[in-house]
């Protein structure tokens, strides 16, 4: 999720192309952000500086919804879904060869979907049977040669309308990462909205975690979920 579609990707016709040809793909409404990034919070104290969602379960070992090169808490509530590409599936399936073209035609758009930068989506992590719209999300990639710095600068800039991105470093369970906040704007509705991101490098390749929302209050709202995330990382 290439990176020529990212606006695509952004836009309701990808939006609609997601829901049907990407196993686990559900609602994406957090991609169309209805307020501007100066939106102000809404008077739920979810999102307060500092605080952290009670844990839900371990996300990323054998057995679990999503089998990851890394494992984390999961807040509560959330509710975790593998999310196949096309290619995985066609894999699976030894069906490769008797698809029509413009099967063909789909899954590489759906994969081309499903990537963004070095890495693709993986697993995404709903919000909102916890009572918000939006999805944590994570993407991995193969092994290399970049840190996680690399890895999370390539991330935000194959996704367009992002910008005024603010890196950091952090240690979590003997990983060291980069994370970044970031302001991302849609180009179909010029509206702006805050979103972040971590990366860490394993030896199975990158791994990005990545948190969106509807907009910037339900963004705020969820962080909790995601410094939870942060905080429980390991590899698997």
């Amino acid at each position: 999720m290439g990176v020529g579609a990212r606006a695509g990707w952004r836009g309701l016709a990808g939006v609609a192309l997601l829901t049907v040809v990407a196993t686990g793909c559900s609602d994406t409404a957090e991609e169309n952000p209805k307020t501007s990034v100066s939106a102000t919070p809404t008077d739920k104290t979810s999102g307060a500086a500092g605080s952290e969602a009670k844990s839900g379960g371990t996300l990323g070992p054998a057995g679990s919804a999503c089998e990851l090169p890394v494992s984390f808490d999961t807040a509560e509530d959330w509710k975790p879904k593998a999310v196949a590409s096309a290619s995985q599936d066609t894999s699976t399936t030894g069906s490769d060869s008797s698809g029509s073209p413009e099967d063909g035609l789909a899954g590489d758009l759906a994969d081309a979907l499903l990537r963004q930068g070095p890495v693709s989506l993986v697993c995404e992590i709903d919000a909102k049977p916890a009572g918000n719209i939006g999805y944590l999300r994570v993407w991995t990639g193969k092994p290399g040669a970049d840190d996680a710095d690399a890895v999370l600068k390539a991330f935000v800039a194959a996704e367009h309308g992002a910008s005024k991105a603010t890196y950091r470093s952090f240690e979590a369970g003997g990983l060291s990462g980069a994370e970044v906040e970031y302001v991302y704007t849609s180009q179909v509705l010029d509206e702006s909205k805050k979103e972040c991101a971590l990366a860490v490098i394993t030896d199975d390749g990158p791994v990005v975690v990545h948190l969106g929302g509807l907009d910037t209050a339900e963004h705020t709202e969820m962080l909790p979920a995601y410094r939870l995330a942060k905080r429980t990382l390991r590899t698997t």
